[in-house]
């Protein structure tokens, strides 16, 4: 059971930077309908592959990462909701205040549970508990820089998978952070070289 949900959540979270990779490739070739497809795609596999995170999480004591990921719902929602509308403004406003209320009940528990920050394992948490929120949030309102907190996500979520022996986790977040580089790659050449038109038409 807890390998199908190592798949499970692994292969939804992968295809969810896969498609998000995807819609940046298709916004960089001024195809907005399909770049607003695929951001639609990657929010409901996102959403999708949220269970068994957390899941195994609770499992294996991680509860910084378990509670932060549940809270992290909303902001997906969010990003979904924005896909679907193709605007970021007038976002609802109880996402936020749920992820404020989630975060520290886990961070809490935590250091009840372990009697402080004690263990390598809740500082990655921190880091990937940091990455997440700000990432998906940034994302969800589809500023580039969410990309970045991303990449703090997956270095310390990855190193945590590998120390507690979940090798395909490790291997999926690895996977997961090529795709968010060449997202964030694939946007800045789309800023220089919109920079670059304006530019010329002055």
């Amino acid at each position: 059971m807890h390998q199908v949900l190592q798949w499970l959540g692994g292969g939804f979270y992968l295809l969810n930077k896969i498609f998000l990779s995807f819609s940046e490739h298709a916004r960089s070739r001024g195809d907005e309908t399909w770049a607003r497809k695929w951001r639609i795609a990657s929010w409901v596999v996102y959403l999708a592959g949220l269970p068994p995170w957390v899941i195994i999480f609770v499992s294996s004591r991680n509860w910084i990462a378990a509670s932060v990921e549940a809270s992290g719902a909303p902001a997906m929602l969010l990003g979904l909701v924005t896909a679907l509308r193709g605007t970021t403004k007038n976002p609802p406003r109880w996402l936020d205040l749920l992820a404020i209320v989630c975060i520290p009940l886990g961070f809490a528990y935590s250091l009840y549970d372990f009697g402080g920050l004690n263990t390598i394992n809740q500082w990655l948490e921190i880091g990937l508990v940091v990455g997440f929120l700000v990432g998906t949030y940034l994302l969800a309102k589809e500023r580039a820089s969410g990309y970045l907190w991303y990449v703090l996500m997956h270095v310390t979520c990855g190193w945590l998978m590998w120390i507690q022996g979940y090798p395909w986790l490790f291997l999926q977040q690895v996977a997961s952070l090529g795709f968010i580089v060449y997202a964030y790659v694939v946007t800045q050449i789309r800023k220089t070289a919109n920079r670059q038109d304006e530019h010329s038409t002055r």
